[in-house]
């Protein structure tokens, strides 16, 4: 597990702190070794740091699963198949074990989802924000029944997130039953203009760009990719609808 020891002391910064260190903390300082920093040690010296790093959109990632995957009273093998699909994609399969047993840990508790998305807001850039919230949908998603209990907890958690209720309404809808609205994807109402549909398209784009979060790695940018190809497939079946070009 020292690579793992490594990779936090020297990816992670925020996120040790306040309710996510509350909850991960310990956890996390168990897979230091004697060749890394002790969990103190890096909480002091990343002390204040407000970079978002790999490893902090880990431990937020880790935290809001868990408490997405326990709003329904029950956890079921779908989502952790989904988190772990996930998790392999974006850290590789070896610390992709690593944050499924903390992932585990974070299970057994009760996330104050409020606390830790105000922390993750602090501390975490816009677009990465967004992205965070995309996934969570994808868990709700995954089992094939959205229940309502998902869905006010994740509205809970992107408000306290600070994203709009446009946002919230435009990434909702690709995973509700049924074919997505484009006119809601691209945050507009059906009797806007031709020009309104470009520009809300642009807008979006440059929004839901992938090179917004590429400082994350090459995971997180694949599902920053399959946002900014949900926005663009809902401009184009607008475009054709409209006949404009």
């Amino acid at each position: 597990m020292a690579g793992f020891g490594k990779w936090v002391g020297g990816a992670i910064g925020w996120a040790l702190g306040g309710p996510i260190g509350g909850i991960l903390g310990y956890q996390v300082g168990k897979f230091f070794t004697s060749g890394t920093q002790d969990e103190e040690g890096s909480r002091g010296a990343y002390q204040g740091h407000r970079a978002t790093r790999g490893g902090d959109f880990a431990m937020a990632l880790v935290v809001l699963s868990a408490a997405v995957m326990n709003a329904d009273g029950k956890v079921v093998k779908s989502e952790l198949e989904f988190v772990k699909k996930f998790l392999k994609l974006n850290f590789g399969d070896n610390m992709a074990d690593q944050l499924l047993l903390l992932l585990r840990e974070a299970l057994k508790q009760n996330v104050d989802v409020r606390r830790v998305a105000d922390q993750i807001r602090t501390n975490m850039d816009h677009p990465k924000r967004l992205l965070l919230l995309q996934y969570l949908y994808g868990i709700a998603k995954s089992d094939g029944d959205v229940d309502k209990s998902e869905i006010d907890l994740i509205r809970t958690i992107a408000r306290h997130l600070g994203i709009s209720a446009k946002d919230i309404t435009s990434i909702e809808e690709p995973f509700n039953t049924g074919s997505a609205n484009p006119y809601k994807v691209l945050e507009i109402s059906t009797d806007c203009s031709d020009s309104d549909v470009k520009k809300a398209y642009r807008k979006l784009a440059i929004k839901f760009h992938p090179d917004k979060i590429g400082d994350l790695g090459e995971g997180p940018k694949k599902l920053a990719k399959e946002r900014f190809l949900q926005v663009q497939s809902a401009y184009e079946e607008i475009k054709n609808a409209r006949g404009f070009k």
